[in-house]
């Protein structure tokens, strides 16, 4: 069997309207994370920070597994509620992250989320969202008390339901085939916020390597308003994943931390949920 090769890029700007860039990001086979800060200066950076600091050690494993990402997930944790703890205006931050994982035998991608960061998966033209944000806008959504349409103009979009270091905001898990010839993208809601899916299906089609193609996304992400901070992570799998006419390549396995069952899932298109400015 072919080992697992990889490629990956990352790139990220403070926007426009923004002084300090409170997200962070890793990117280091076989773990990328992108963390976005919530505090302000010396608060949200700081979060953020803590965020990358717990999973760096991560990268020296040499086989990662569900447990020590749960675990990992849980240092995070504490890690920014001492520090939201020592400051007046509190801190968090959103957590989103893809590890290669063994599982029953076989290397998965395992996805983590918590708040409205999101990770992306691009096979052939089909760009699908794995990740649901916690957010107030995605709760309307689903309860159907606001059109898809809608979602991007709402005033509360910014506002997110989970936060690392918060009570009560665990993470949401996925278990995901590797697939030979996929394109995954994690970005911080400053990207997602500017482009929209069809953009950033295009921009990821392009075939640039995917340190260019994550600077080209932040670079228009700038140039459409740069509201927020914005962080892009672009990972190819390039050889040692299923075949893309694998019969399983579009669906995956949802999890949480405390279940001792593991279902299988189907990762739902977000091209219906298009993010217009």
């Amino acid at each position: 069997m072919t080992s697992l090769q990889t490629r990956a890029g990352a790139h990220t700007d403070a926007g426009r309207r923004r002084d300090v860039n409170e997200d962070a990001f890793l990117a280091r086979m076989p773990v990328f994370v992108v963390a976005d800060g919530m505090g302000g200066h010396d608060a949200g950076d700081r979060a953020s920070a803590a965020v990358i600091d717990v999973f760096r050690p991560l990268t020296e494993r040499g086989h990662l597994t569900v447990d020590d990402v749960t675990r990992a997930v849980d240092t995070a944790h504490a890690a920014v509620a001492s520090i939201a703890a020592s400051t007046s205006r509190g801190a968090g931050s959103t957590l989103t992250a893809l590890l290669a994982v063994r599982h029953d035998d076989e290397q998965r991608w395992l996805v983590v989320n918590i708040g409205d960061s999101r990770v992306y998966r691009l096979l052939g033209d089909r760009l699908e969202q794995v990740t649901v944000d916690h957010s107030v806008v995605q709760e309307m959504v689903d309860a159907g008390r606001l059109a898809p349409a809608d979602a991007a103009g709402f005033p509360g979009r910014n506002v997110i339901t989970r936060a690392v270091g918060e009570e009560r905001s665990p993470a949401d898990y996925w278990l995901l085939p590797i697939v030979t010839g996929e394109r995954l993208l994690l970005c911080s809601d400053g990207l997602s916020v500017e482009l929209t899916d069809e953009a950033l299906r295009a921009g990821l089609m392009l075939g640039g390597a995917p340190a260019r193609t994550a600077h080209a996304l932040v670079a228009q992400a700038v140039a459409l308003g740069g509201r927020d901070n914005i962080t892009a992570v672009v990972v190819d799998t390039v050889a040692g994943g299923v075949s893309p006419r694998s019969d399983d390549v579009t669906g995956g396995l949802s999890m949480s931390a405390d279940s001792t069952t593991i279902e299988v899932a189907t990762i739902r298109s977000r091209r219906t949920r298009a993010r217009g400015r």
